[in-house]
């Protein structure tokens, strides 16, 4: 019997309805979690770790990091097979994607949670768990980085997106697609993928990283509103355009040494150069501006945050960027379609 290790950290899959009103609240630990599943037993030997109950939009980044360094210390042992994370969805796309770039063991890693909760008809928590732990005990996922496993769907790390606020099959992958599913017992891959990783985990996350959207007519803050960012994310309209007065602000802060990543707000596609007014993509390439490639704005800020924090420089950072098609002028070549 293959045996997973499984972090519980709250979240919707761990609310109860308060008797006294005020909606959902934290309440289920681990022990009545793994209950809430029959036969769990007949698919892995689960080893719990109740690390606590909080509401995914309560995680701070020191927090995912001391998941991470759990995650790692779990997997480094030979009688651990794999390792699935039990957490609120709100947060996901980024908790997941914070530990896909830590240079983990090649063991399955699968991030969980659900739709619904306990108190609800149709509570999905317990379906989405079963199929958690099937996944993580699978060595077919080794090697794939970190999934989340919701509605019966495996999706990557790096491009999973919550697309709506309460629909079950919310997680989706808007780039690359569905990575597999899980149904029956038994996984499906429907393509492969190659993780990329940070050379260490960082002691702490580097912060603060401001998360700039570009929207019609904005006005935005002094730049001395920014002088203690440790780096910043710009998230531009369509293929990669801002305001020259944010054009400005970037430059600002990159000629303090502040890495700034552009990334669009649209929910799929890539920033690419090829707009020569103020403020278009082709000004903020020649600026020296990190393009994110397929990241949208919550994933570049992870990896800005956890890449500085990890010792890298803007030029490092862009190269990682390169994966998902991104890049910077002097790292890597002009991004294209791929």
């Amino acid at each position: 019997m293959r045996r997973v290790a499984v972090i519980f950290t709250g979240g919707t899959i761990a609310m109860r309805e308060d008797p006294d009103g005020g909606g959902n609240r934290p309440s289920l630990r681990a022990e009545e979690l793994l209950a809430s599943v029959p036969d769990l037993d007949r698919v892995a030997t689960v080893e719990p770790i109740d690390w606590g109950l909080v509401p995914a939009s309560h995680l701070s980044l020191d927090q995912v990091l001391e998941i991470g360094r759990i995650l790692d210390d779990r997997l480094r042992r030979p009688d651990i097979d794999g390792a699935v994370v039990v957490q609120g969805t709100d947060v996901i796309e980024e908790t997941a994607f914070a530990w896909d770039l830590l240079p983990l063991p090649s063991k399955p890693i699968v991030v969980v949670g659900a739709m619904r909760s306990a108190s609800q008809d149709d509570d999905d928590g317990p379906d989405n768990l079963r199929n958690a732990v099937t996944a993580a005990a699978d060595p077919v996922l080794g090697g794939q980085g970190v999934v989340v496993a919701l509605a019966g769907e495996l999706h990557a790390a790096d491009d999973v997106r919550k697309t709506h606020t309460h629909a079950l099959t919310t997680f989706q992958g808007p780039n690359a697609g569905l990575l597999g599913r899980v149904a029956h017992g038994r996984v499906e891959l429907v393509r492969r993928r190659q993780p990329v990783h940070l050379p260490r985990i960082a002691r702490r996350a580097a912060l603060p990283v401001p998360l700039l959207t570009a929207v019609l007519d904005d006005r935005l803050p002094q730049p001395q509103a920014y002088e203690s960012a440790a780096g910043a994310v710009v998230a531009a309209t369509g293929g990669g355009n801002t305001t020259p007065a944010l054009l400005e602000l970037g430059r600002t802060l990159m000629a303090r040494g502040v890495p700034v990543m552009l990334t669009t707000r649209c929910p799929s596609g890539r920033p690419l150069p090829g707009y020569g007014f103020p403020g278009g993509s082709s000004q903020w390439w020649e600026a020296g501006a990190i393009f994110s490639g397929t990241l949208g704005g919550p994933k570049s800020r992870i990896l800005l945050a956890l890449g500085i924090g990890a010792g890298l420089d803007a030029d490092e950072i862009a190269a990682l960027a390169a994966s998902w098609g991104g890049g910077r002028t002097g790292v890597s070549e002009t991004p294209t379609g791929s």
